[in-house]
């Protein structure tokens, strides 16, 4: 437990070496977690690595609870912050779709390490309802459901539950880096993306056998 006198936590001067000072702090606990595992990570090693005293730690953070779960919210918004760059300039629906594809995808290809922090949360802490990962899941999925629901208005896709369309997506996104994690990435980033949009866009159906479907 830290000493009673670190629990109120004083911010230094400036806001701006606060937040370098937790942005270090979470770096380097997402790392030791995903390397050692939450109940080998030992918050004494956190502070020793960084060049703190183990005070410092938890005037940012109470327990090592609170430091993973932020370690884990911290890598949902930087994956966030990664699909925000490749789309919000692009105009075209489909390609932004696309390219938000690639950039989640690219993230944690990126960083393997990012999705045991994810897995290591849901085998740690099992009283949490919805996960980190579900939550940001759910605070950001409004955006893709009013672009999929102007393409259906417009025409360009089916008129089906947006939900559905979203719901699809994506769980084949999750199930991609969580079997990339178990399996090992046996296909580039830029070709499995490329799966999902082909799949995604095109179905697997010929036209042929869409309109005898259709008939039937």
């Amino acid at each position: 437990m830290p000493p009673k006198a670190e629990k109120k936590a004083k911010r230094p001067a400036g806001e701006a070496l606060w937040e370098s000072r937790k942005e270090e702090i979470l770096t380097e606990a997402a790392r030791l977690f995903a390397e050692r595992g939450y109940s080998e990570t030992d918050t004494q090693l956190l502070a020793e690595t960084i060049g703190v005293g183990k005070g410092t730690v938890y005037r940012y953070f109470p327990s090592k609870r609170e430091l993973f779960l932020a370690a884990a919210d911290r890598v949902m918004r930087m994956m966030r912050e990664r699909v925000d760059q490749q789309v919000n300039a692009v105009e075209d629906p489909f390609e932004r779709i696309a390219k938000g594809i690639g950039a989640f995808l690219d993230f944690f290809g990126e960083h393997p390490e990012f999705v045991e922090l994810l897995i290591q949360e849901r085998a740690q802490f099992k009283d949490r309802k919805t996960p980190t990962f579900i939550q940001h899941r759910i605070v950001n999925v409004e955006r893709w459901r009013t672009l999929y629901r102007g393409l259906i208005d417009g025409g360009r896709v089916r008129d089906v539950p947006v939900d559905r369309i979203t719901d699809v997506i994506g769980n084949l996104l999750y199930g991609t880096i969580f079997t990339n994690y178990f399996s090992g990435q046996s296909k580039s980033v830029e070709t499995q993306a490329q799966d999902i949009i082909d799949v995604v866009f095109h179905g697997i159906l010929t036209d042929d056998e869409r309109a005898r479907r259709g008939q039937a």
